[in-house]
């Protein structure tokens, strides 16, 4: 019999890769759609940031859910919810419909909330790193070897089925069918916590005075901050870099434009695992790879990842304008590698930080970093630029902000402190009602 821990982590894990399915299975087939719906090349765009626009507020709402019921329950109904909208979508026939049904689909995105708090509950915090790394690195890997890279080769061009002969419907239909029976296993064989103990301490101080109190600590924010730069990132480079392939450099085939978008996909996802353990490991033995950071060891693996990312954004653009295709997927694995490093520390320092509200701080940070995958695409469309390479550089300077507020909370005067001290909230309704009851004793 499989232990419980890994047993979680299994249906965590396989929840989240479908889930990641689900979420880009738009991209691969952005030109059939194209055709059918009349889009141009600025309105993919659009509707590759629709696809996520529901995900951000569906991660902060999940977050505490999942934490008050138990993510067995949030999973299943999420799972479920998703896969009827996704066989929705395949059946449609209007632009809006279409439209309308992918954006719930996309809710499919917030099965990371979930598996974070769940994964969280069964692992201790010297191993939380590479836990969670496994979970999140193999479920972000259904974007770059299920959305891009198997999805195209099971329905690819002059699919024929006895469903559908369109590729891009039967893709949708059957993840759809295969989310609702993920959802009744996950309900029937998931389990909430560890010990119970540690499931009750998840459930208390679910309100929304305690949430607000949570989002606005100095760590919560400044990760969600980093978050927007990697993983929103990631979600936009996702839903983009089959458009890219193909309109930057010509290339028409659909099979070898996404194969060479999975590139990307499958660095940002099966290294992620690598990200966290190096966090855990950087933490265990006190290494100092940053000395203006001293002693705060996860910080510094954590703002050393970011700025890596910033840069190979930057040489993502220098690779584009040789105009070399090989060098710009070459470029788009570093950038992709740069945010599976990155999100794997800043994932090791959530439940590490926050151990009792893991699946709040995960759903604030998740959801709040998945807007950079709404804004990213309309920076790398933008009908202003001179061509499609530009976009990288230009979002890399708006991260500079973000790295500023990062390097100021890693300080280690500000960071001893960063889930205490914050912005706008000063008491703790924790704190509160423990002293409310302790006056009653």
């Amino acid at each position: 019999m499989i232990p419980g821990k890994w047993k979680n982590l299994l249906l965590a894990t396989a929840m989240f890769n479908l889930g990641f399915v689900i979420w880009f299975s738009f991209a691969p087939f952005t030109g059939e759609i194209a055709d059918e719906f009349g889009l141009s090349v600025a309105q993919l765009g659009i509707v590759s940031s629709a696809a996520v626009i529901a995900v951000p507020l569906g991660r902060i709402i999940i977050g505490p859910l999942t934490d008050k019921f138990g993510a067995p329950i949030t999973a299943s109904a999420t799972l479920i919810v998703v896969g009827i909208f996704s066989i929705i979508s395949a059946y449609a026939q209007t632009y809006e419909v279409f439209t309308v049904s992918r954006v719930i689909a996309s809710l499919a995105g917030i099965t990371f909330v979930i598996g974070i708090q769940h994964v969280a509950q069964w692992f201790e915090e010297e191993n939380l790193g590479l836990a969670e790394g496994i979970f999140a690195g193999v479920g972000n890997a259904g974007a770059g070897l299920g959305a891009y890279f198997t999805l195209p080769r099971i329905f690819g061009e002059g699919y024929v089925g006895p469903l559908f002969d369109a590729n891009w419907r039967a893709a949708f239909f059957y993840t759809g069918v295969i989310a609702i029976l993920l959802g009744i296993i996950y309900l029937v064989f998931g389990q909430a916590a560890k010990t119970d103990e540690r499931r009750q301490a998840s459930k208390q101080g679910v309100t929304f005075k305690q949430w607000l109190y949570i989002a606005t600590r100095h760590g919560a924010v400044v990760l969600s901050a980093a978050y927007v730069m990697t993983f929103g990132l990631e979600v936009a480079m996702n839903g983009w870099l089959g458009t890219y392939y193909r309109e930057g450099f010509g290339q028409g085939d659909i099979v070898i434009a996404a194969t060479f978008a999975a590139t990307f996909s499958i660095a940002a996802g099966l290294l992620r695992p690598l990200g966290g353990y190096i966090s855990d490991v950087v933490a265990r033995k006190e290494m100092e790879i940053l000395p203006w950071f001293d002693g705060r060891y996860r910080e510094q693996w954590t703002f050393a990842t970011m700025a890596f990312v910033a840069l190979a954004l930057v040489g993502m653009t220098a690779a584009g304008l040789t105009g070399n295709i090989y060098l710009a997927v070459a470029a788009g694995f570093l950038v992709g590698v740069g945010c599976a490093f990155s999100e794997g520390a800043i994932f090791a320092q959530v439940p590490a930080m926050f151990p009792n509200n893991s699946g709040t701080v995960a759903g604030v940070v998740g959801g709040i970093g998945t807007v950079g995958g709404s804004i990213y695409p309309l920076i790398f469309a933008a009908p202003f630029l001179p061509n499609l390479h530009v976009g990288y550089a230009l979002v890399a300077l708006t991260m500079i902000p973000i790295l500023a507020l990062t390097a100021w909370v890693f300080q280690p005067q500000i960071a001893e402190n960063a889930t205490e001290d914050g912005w706008l909230v000063t008491d703790d309704p924790a704190v509160a009602t423990q002293n409310v009851a302790s006056s009653d004793d």
